[in-house]
């Protein structure tokens, strides 16, 4: 019963103290891509670590190699079956809300993106820039694999003078060009498939403001630190829809901030996040297989 209440007692950790500390951290800006990865270990990690608990204990609970098969008037069969049924549960849990989020989300930003093009006015500064007669100012895109759409307001043009929107248009395309929102829809889908009563906030918002700095770092690059900047300020506030990424949507004293200090190399800082990220993968992915593979070897001998 030792990997299992170890497995278990690693789920908790990587559930709750864990992304709690690292949220309170400030290091992981500095290196937001390797961040990224370290915070999809640890949601992976924890997945990995509470399927594997309910598989062990059902391991566990079943008896020892050789004993009979299961015996539905077995107490102890009876218990091991249950263990595994909830673990399947929890397994489908997960995949039906990575499909929910997935769908979900398509329909609404193709539905968007058809009322943009019916509304909005073709731009060709950048391949796919709509822009919208509408005060209010506005910056997002709308990513997919065929037709992303990159959109401002007049609103937005009437505030940005042309290196802060050339700054604006190169963060929408960073998003764009690295897929950053299949990052958020894998956070997404992991929180809706929690209840809501202990569902975490922490591991979803810290994705959406580590993908905005690698925008913004990209972006930094293209057109320097201070008219993206000031454009952040410029639109801070500005609202954005649901179905979109929108350039100052979260997260904004934290990048003009970060925009304000001068782009240091954080070599060493990256290699230990890399390396953290691969180490809280080893423990939960190890123990989960060595059932696995026991069962595996135990029916075919």
């Amino acid at each position: 019963m030792i990997t299992p209440i170890l497995l278990a007692a690693l789920a908790l950790i990587l559930t709750g103290p864990a992304p709690a500390l690292l949220a309170r951290s400030s290091w992981p800006y500095k290196v937001p891509r390797a961040a990224v990865i370290l915070w999809q270990a640890l949601a992976l990690a924890a997945v990995l670590a509470a399927l594997g608990a309910g598989i062990a204990m059902s391991y566990s609970a079943a008896g020892e190699p050789g004993e009979p098969r299961f015996d539905p008037s077995s107490p102890r069969d009876l218990v091991a079956a249950l263990i595994l049924a909830m673990t399947a549960l929890v397994l489908v849990r997960l995949v039906w809300a990575a499909g929910h989020v997935a769908v979900g989300t398509r329909a609404r930003r193709k539905h968007h993106r058809d009322l943009v093009d019916v509304l909005a006015t073709p731009d060709g500064l950048i391949p796919g820039l709509r822009v919208l007669a509408e005060k209010t100012p506005l910056a997002y895109c709308l990513p997919a694999f065929r037709g992303a759409r990159v959109v401002v307001s007049v609103g937005a043009l009437d505030r940005l003078d042309d290196s802060e929107l050339a700054a604006v248009l190169a963060h929408e395309q960073a998003h764009l060009r690295a897929r950053h929102d299949l990052v958020l829809e894998a956070f997404t889908a992991l929180h809706q498939a929690f209840p809501r009563r202990v569902r975490s906030e922490v591991a979803l918002e810290q994705a959406r403001t580590l993908v905005e700095l690698l925008a913004d770092d990209d972006a930094r690059r293209r057109s320097g630190p201070r008219p993206l900047a000031n454009a952040l300020v410029a639109l801070a506030g500005a609202p954005a829809p649901q179905a979109g990424l929108a350039a100052a949507r979260s997260a904004t004293v934290l990048r003009v901030q970060r925009l304000a200090e001068p782009e240091l190399g954080n070599t060493w800082i990256a290699a230990a996040t890399y390396t953290m990220a691969a180490a809280v993968l080893i423990l939960p992915t190890v123990t989960v297989a060595a059932p696995l593979v026991r069962a595996i070897v135990n029916a075919v001998s």
